[in-house]
């Protein structure tokens, strides 16, 4: 039996149904968007704390690397000159191979997304256009600032004598920003981000709606269409660079060997990296034939490759010399330094880890050298090994019966002088000479107390049952050391030696107090040459050009670091 209907039941049944307007967006849509513009929100601060203290430096520091001038801020432009100066015509070479990097990154991404498309059925095409338009809009950007840069740097040249005033400067700087290329620059990148921020709502509100694949391929495309922007001007820029110098040659009536150098060296390069390859894939044969056919065959690429390289020699050494040997320094540097101290720190660490007396009191002492300023126990160190025989370690050298010893102020390389003055050896192979050995042992004392500590938190971090199951399999010391703590250690190592070779590459405090006239110039590491070009010389565009060699050198040595050490570090 039916009961009978209230009067408001029967408003409701009788009313007609009316249907929410549609959103643009759904209830679960505009959450995330919401909570995406709040990240965003609180990122915001930091990210343009990078983009004026980061991002900015390194972009004026890229263009000041292209003007040529002494005693100005703003020069006139010289395109690659000045690293043409410091390495020759490496320069050409280095520029094609970072557009060619750019390139090679840009399709090893794309090849990933379209394997995952295979794998997953994904549909990744929608977001090439709000990635793609975003990048293009950064690029627009970048185009901006070179371009505001000049009008902004010539301001003072302008307001010389009784035209500096507040005035005067402020209305400079309004003059400048509304040129009209400038502001034409700015606005189009200003829309085509807007465009692409809409473009990426749109996309992501219909893969929504037709329940694809809940991935955003818009990072990818965006990196994509970044590096591929960058590969097309770098070497579009280079090629115009050397048809430029092909060209004034030719009105001079002179021969370049740019070209032949360019192809040769990079040859010889690509020769180097097939041969490694072909030597890590010989580890993978089954067969005993075929791994010594490719270990031959890696050598013999290795032989070509080296031959073609023996043309880097004499573009070396049509480069800048006090560059190149503030290179080597720093190599000698490097190569003496982290080694050593990595070593000790962790002999130490894995003392003070056992329960000994004063352990507290000696994790302090050891960790002093590093939180105590540089320049003060620069000075202690300057004046330890000074080249007086009155000073402590020539006085502790006499008093052992050796010879005094000039320390800092002593030129010749450690080899040089062990094998005695009278033998020529080459200046390449003498070694790094004793002053800057007395740099390095002031490197060493100053960073082992820091690793030391950084080890000590890596060895807590080993569970204690591993080493107790480790003995009761009848392992001892050593073998508890080597196949449980340093495979455990290895994250840690890692990161050590990283941080430890960046470091060195771009040491200086120490290196400038340590540095006398008398070491003629080979305590002076790569980040001193800089600076002097700067600080001495006042060659602003020389000097930013060599600190974006060294930026360069460090990309690529720890891009190297990181490849060897994928495969070498355990993470559990």
């Amino acid at each position: 039996m039916e009961t009978p209907l209230t009067r408001q039941e029967s408003i409701a049944v009788a009313a007609p149904v009316r249907t929410a307007p549609r959103r643009l967006l759904s209830g679960s849509q505009s959450r995330r968007l919401r909570e995406a513009l709040l990240a965003y929100s609180f990122l915001l601060p930091s990210i343009v704390i990078i983009g004026l203290f980061g991002l900015f430096p390194l972009a004026f520091a890229v263009y000041e690397s292209t003007l040529r001038g002494l005693n100005k801020v703003v020069g006139t432009p010289d395109g690659l000159g000045n690293y043409f100066k410091a390495v020759d015509n490496l320069a050409y070479v280095i520029g094609f191979w970072m557009a060619a990097a750019f390139a090679f990154f840009a399709v090893r991404s794309l090849l990933a997304i379209v394997q995952e498309q295979r794998e997953y059925n994904a549909r990744p095409w929608p977001w090439l256009l709000p990635g793609g338009l975003v990048a293009v809009s950064v690029a627009l950007f970048a185009r901006f600032v070179f371009s505001l840069l000049p009008e902004l740097l010539i301001i003072p040249s302008k307001l010389r004598g009784p035209a500096n005033t507040p005035e005067n400067f402020t209305a400079a700087i309004k003059e400048a920003w509304l040129l009209p290329a400038i502001q034409q620059a700015l606005w189009t990148s200003v829309i085509v981000l807007l465009i692409g921020v809409a473009a990426a709502v749109l996309v992501n509100r219909m893969a929504t709606r037709r329940r694809a694949l809940p991935r955003v391929y818009f990072g990818q495309f965006f990196s994509i269409t970044l590096l591929t922007i960058g590969a097309i001007v770098l070497g579009w820029f280079t090629w115009q660079q050397v048809e430029m110098a092909y060209a004034v040659a030719l009105e001079a009536g002179e021969g370049l060997e740019i070209w032949t150098q360019v192809i040769t060296i990079s040859a010889g390069f690509l020769l180097l990296i097939l041969a490694w390859w072909v030597w890590e894939s010989a580890d993978e044969q089954t067969s005993n034939l075929v791994m010594v056919f490719r270990l031959v065959s890696a050598v013999m690429l290795m032989v070509g490759g080296w031959l073609l390289i023996g043309e880097l020699p004499r573009v070396v050494a049509a480069g800048d010399k006090t560059w190149w040997q503030g290179l080597q320094n720093t190599v000698y540097y490097v190569l003496g330094t982290v080694p050593l101290q990595l070593g000790i720190s962790l002999v130490l660490a894995v003392l003070l880890f056992q329960k000994i007396r004063g352990q507290s009191f000696f994790r302090m002492v050891y960790f002093l050298p590093y939180i105590a300023p540089f320049v003060g126990t620069a000075a202690v160190f300057r004046i330890l090994f000074s080249n007086r025989p009155s000073a402590p370690i020539n006085s502790m050298l006499t008093s052992l019966g050796f010879d005094t010893l000039q320390w800092l102020n002593e030129p010749n390389g450690i080899f040089r002088l062990i094998s005695g003055a009278d033998q020529a050896i080459a200046s390449a192979l003498s070694g790094p000479s004793l002053a800057l050995i007395v740099i390095m042992i002031y490197g060493i004392w100053t960073f082992v107390g820091f690793d030391t500590v950084i080890f000590l938190a890596g060895l807590g971090a080993i569970p204690k049952e591993l080493y107790e199951v480790a003995s009761i399999d009848g392992a001892g010391s050593w073998a508890q050391f080597r196949h449980v703590t340093l495979p455990l250690l290895s994250p840690t190592l890692y990161f050590l030696s990283l941080y430890a070779v960046i470091g060195t590459f771009k040491a200086f405090n120490h290196i400038y107090v340590l540095r006398t006239g008398g070491a003629l110039g080979t305590t002076d590491t790569a980040s001193i040459v800089i600076f002097q070009a700067f600080k001495r010389d006042t060659r602003y565009g020389y000097a930013s050009a060599l600190a974006i060699l060294l930026l360069i050198i460090i990309l690529a040595v720890t891009a190297i670091n990181n490849r060897i050490a994928s495969r070498r570090v355990f993470y559990g």
